[in-house]
Formats: C-alpha cells, structure tokens, sequence
C-alpha cells in the first residue's frame, strides 16, 4: 500500500510524512494498551508480566527524554476476576460497577510497576465529554501538561462508572487518539493482541498480507478492519478511526503486538513493527484548523494597539494587560474574538478566565494576576496553541 498514496486536498497544510527513525526519535508519546493484551491467561484478572514489562520500557523511553502518556484499557477485565465472573456483563449497570472494582486494581497495579523504576504515575478519569466542554478540554489540557512537566506518567482511562455513552459505544482507541490531539502528540503507538492490520482478516485468511504503511486517509483502509473479542470493546476498525483522529493534530499512529519483546524500545529505534499509519498534515496547523471550526465566539476581547499588532505579526499569546475591554457573559474555556483598535478582528481563541475575571485583570501584567484574583489558573489569557488567528 505504501507505493499506492491517496492525493489530498490542495488546501490543506501538508509536509513530507515523517519515517519510522523520526518519529522513534519524536518526544511526547500516547502509547494505548488494549484489554485483550492486559487480561492473564485465561481471561482471569490482569496480566502483571506485561504490565511489568511495559513499565520497564517506558521508564527506558522516559530516562531518554521522552514526555509518555498511558491510557489503558482493564479495568472490566480486573473487575471480572474480583467479582469472579467469567463473561463480560451485558447490563449497563453491571458494566459500571464491575469497571469501579477493576479500577482501583488496574492503577495499584500500575503504580506498583512504575514504583520500581522511580517513576510516579497519576490516574486521570476522562470522558468524551470532557475533552468536548471547552472548559473541562482547557483543564485537561494544563493539568497533562503539569504531570508531564513533572515527569509524572499518567494513567488514563474512561470513566466507566459514569459515562453512559462511553461504555456503550465509545472505546480507549479513540480516546488515546483525543488524546493526542489534546496534548499535540508527536505520536500515538496502540498496542494491541494482534501484529497490526492486514489487508484481510488473518483469523480467516492465514495468508493475509501485514500492512506495514499506509495513509492515514487512505479509503482502503475501513475494508481491512475486523471486530474485537468478548474482553474488548474496540476492534481494528476502532484503530483505524482512531488514527483518523489522531491526525487531525498531526500525529502519526502505529498499531502493534503488544507481546512482541520490547516493542516500545524498538519502535524508538525506528525498527518496522506493526502498522504505521500516516499524515502528512502539520501538527500545529492541523490542530488550530480543528480548533477554529469549534468556534462559536461567546464575547469579545477589545486590544490595544500594540496586543493587535504582537498577534497579528507573530502569534504569540494573548496576555491580559494587553486588553483594554470586554464584552460578553463569557466562561473559562469558551471563543471570544480579539479586536483591534480599529475593529478589525485579528484572532479567536479559547480564554483562561471568564468575563468577569478577565474585566479585573485586563490592562494588568501576568505577574499580578493572583494577587487580583486570589488564585492563578495560566499566565496568559489566551495560549497561543489555543488561538487562531483571521
């Protein structure tokens, strides 16, 4: 399939796809280990080996420089083996609790493993829902960034016990993928009970062809895709969507074997593992374009000159002493336009404090934001990742 791509379209910011040696050597990794690998033999509790092992590798990566987040499928599979049922429950509310009783299993298991290699983790709970509210997305976005600041590993998984869709239809594919764009992944590595994806079904066709690379676009791609086990909820066919939204910020997606001998260390070293799906869309770009079309301005931030001018020519964040006015009913997290002197509007972004906050603070230096408010939440008004200009 490699020699086969799929033309884009000619507006799109594009650059060359990296190869597997650049993106071994890329910085910040969502790596996503599915239920069927992390289920003991038998299906009977967690697969603690494997869960050692992927420790061991990532505190490799993490020694060498790399910022690793981890979101983990399990917690259904540890539940069952607490409880001592042998099938996955049909019933929404057998779903939510058994997922209660496996989680706390899945982190301590976790924090074991880690433990031995000095490196803390931290369990983060997430909802669709949550990375959708720009608020909610915003305080993902900054409490992410501070753990990995911190050299924390965060543990991420679905709020079972909560999220009714979730657990219905939704899967931990396509929330590493939210991931990804949430934190602007380098990349995304989906580890998983099968080699990657062939180009048929190789439970029926023994033959099947390994897809080494592909387009992440490639239209071929959803013909190859099969269903997963009674552990697991997502199938290829999740991995391949996933990837599709991974790339929306840029980040390429590997889909290997789980169980292949150190697969994550290899993968650094840019070795041909598994299937490499790829982009070539600009990671910075591509994220603010999704950005901009969440956008449904809720106020507006009057600039000074010189703010208009600092945005305009060099896209830097917004600060608030460079506002000289507000208007709207706005919240942290929600649009507000930015506008020029002479009303031109000059950008859009999602804000770090509501109206009200912001209206004490604007025309004041960051320094003296917590002093006026109590409290700090970011520097900036609007973060530069967070802002598109017009």
């Amino acid at each position: 399939m490699r020699n086969h791509p799929v033309a884009t379209g000619c507006n799109e910011t594009t650059t060359p796809m990296k190869d597997r040696e650049h993106l071994g050597r890329s910085r910040r990794w969502v790596i996503k280990v599915g239920s069927a690998l992390l289920a003991a033999p038998g299906g009977h509790g967690l697969n603690e080996e494997l869960i050692a092992s992927l420790a061991e590798q990532m505190a490799a990566l993490a020694d060498d420089g790399r910022e690793l987040l981890l979101v983990s499928s399990g917690s259904v599979a540890a539940g069952m083996h607490r409880l001592g049922w042998a099938r996955r429950p049909r019933e929404l509310h057998e779903l939510q609790a058994i997922a209660a009783v496996g989680q706390s299993g899945l982190v301590q298991a976790y924090e074991s493993a880690f433990r031995r290699h000095q490196i803390v983790t931290a369990q983060v709970l997430l909802t669709h829902d949550d990375l959708a509210n720009r608020r909610r997305y915003l305080n993902a976005r900054s409490a992410l960034r501070t753990l990995l600041g911190h050299r924390v590993v965060p543990v991420i998984n679905e709020n079972d016990t909560v999220a009714v869709e979730e657990l219905r239809f939704g899967d931990n594919d396509t929330l590493a993928a939210m991931v990804a764009n949430l934190v602007e992944a380098d990349l995304l590595v989906i580890l998983t009970d099968q080699r990657g994806l062939y180009e048929q079904d190789p439970r029926r066709h023994p033959d099947a062809a390994l897809v080494t690379e592909a387009r992440v676009d490639d239209p071929r791609l959803a013909g190859m895709a099969g269903e997963g086990g009674h552990l697991g909820r997502g199938g290829m066919v999740t991995k391949v969507r996933a990837a599709a939204i991974a790339a929306r910020s840029g980040s390429p997606t590997i889909i290997a074997w789980g169980r292949e001998p150190d697969v994550l260390g290899r993968l650094a070293n840019g070795e041909t593992l598994g299937t490499l799906l790829n982009t070539e869309r600009e990671p910075i770009a591509a994220r603010k374009q999704w950005l901009a079309g969440q956008l449904q301005v809720r106020g507006r931030l009057l600039l000074d000159e010189g703010a208009a001018r600092v945005l305009a020519q060099d896209g830097r964040s917004l600060l608030a002493v460079g506002v000289s006015g507000v208007e709207g009913g706005f919240q942290r997290g929600e649009p507000v336009v930015c506008v020029a002197p002479d009303g031109r509007e000059v950008a859009r972004g999602l804000v770090n404090y509501g109206a009200d906050e912001t209206r004490r603070i604007m025309g004041r230096p960051s320094r003296e934001i917590e002093s006026l408010l109590g409290y700090i939440d970011e520097p900036e008004l609007i973060h530069r990742d967070n802002l598109v200009l017009l």
